[in-house]
């Protein structure tokens, strides 16, 4: 058994845990530790932080997950005062080896290997994830995380993507009417302008806008928890135009992967997990024309683990370091 540093960088957070790992999988994820990123003026503070809250010595191992491309010699992440080097990472850390993974693609490696009561059933057949083939992940929160796992045998393969930022299609008269207003503010109206926590609100503004009645304009925070709560028939309207949108590009993404099932993440996917369900999620996902017989015959599922991202980031080093 090998002990790890596991890390999760967001804009806002950064998320330290203990992780144990064993030929390639972790089998223990210790008590998470989340520290405000502006509270430390690097990562190197922040990990020395997190070692003085348990009273000892960090193990000099470490799996990080980082909310940006890993790309370059500089990472820069938004929302953060971190400028993260990877070729120094060994030496500020004072570790031996680490493994650096994007955020989305640390909660592919967590739907890998988290157990199967981690996976919350959303619709399409009821059975596990398949042992064998690709599984398109989608996660809806700042922004619209896409990755793909592929499985092959006691092996498995991580793919990054920006699938995200896909163009967005619309489906009906009134998505039709929400591009063309979306086309006057954005030069190139991707599917992460509709789905994800920001593209709640250019719903809301275009959908009352399109009914030519007055709104009000709120925080994304705010016009969420009315959206969830629904209390506010606008929000509430453009929440379940959200849902519509989410089912058909995740179902777009399954069959550009070749997929044999889906898995939705992210924080609002996880916020959504029993909202889902009971929207126009499934029937947009398996309105594909004439692949709807495959497509009714995918599993979707909802990743439940509180700390996909520390989880993740853990199991890419198990990964990586199995042998």
């Amino acid at each position: 058994m090998k002990e790890i540093v596991a890390v999760d960088i967001g804009g806002t957070h950064a998320r330290f845990a203990i992780a144990q790992i064993v030929d390639g999988r972790v089998v223990e994820l210790g008590e998470a530790t989340t520290l405000k990123s502006s509270d430390h003026a690097s990562l190197a503070l922040a990990w020395e932080a997190f070692g003085r809250s348990l009273g000892r010595e960090l193990p000099r191992h470490a799996g990080i997950a980082v909310a940006c491309p890993i790309q370059g010699e500089i990472l820069k992440l938004t929302n953060n005062p971190w400028i993260i080097q990877p070729a120094q990472l060994s030496a500020r850390l004072n570790i031996d080896d680490f493994v650096l993974v994007n955020d989305f693609g640390a909660v592919a490696h967590a739907v890998a290997q988290v157990d199967e009561s981690h996976l919350q059933h959303l619709c399409g057949p009821k059975r596990p994830l398949p042992k064998e083939g690709a599984i398109s992940i989608i996660g809806p929160g700042t922004g619209l995380g896409a990755a793909c796992l592929l499985k092959r045998g006691d092996h498995y393969f991580v793919m990054e993507t920006e699938g995200g930022h896909i163009d967005y299609a619309p489906l009906d008269e009134l998505e039709d009417k929400i591009l063309h207003a979306l086309r006057r503010r954005f030069r190139r109206v991707s599917a992460e302008r509709i789905v994800s926590g920001p593209g709640l609100t250019n719903l809301y503004e275009i959908i009352a806008e399109l009914q030519g009645l007055p709104f009000t304009l709120h925080d994304n925070r705010t016009l969420w928890t009315m959206a969830l709560e629904g209390h506010d028939t606008m929000a509430a309207a453009a929440l379940e135009r959200f849902c519509l949108s989410l089912g058909a590009i995740a179902g777009d993404l399954a069959l550009a992967h070749g997929a044999h099932s889906v898995v939705i993440a992210g924080g609002l996917g996880l916020r959504l997990a029993n909202r889902l369900g009971k929207s126009g999620f499934a029937e947009r996902f398996v309105a594909k024309g004439r692949f709807e017989t495959i497509m009714s015959d995918m599993p979707v599922k909802i990743i439940t683990h509180p700390q996909p991202g520390l989880f993740g980031a853990a199991a890419a080093y198990a990964s990586q370091y199995r042998n």
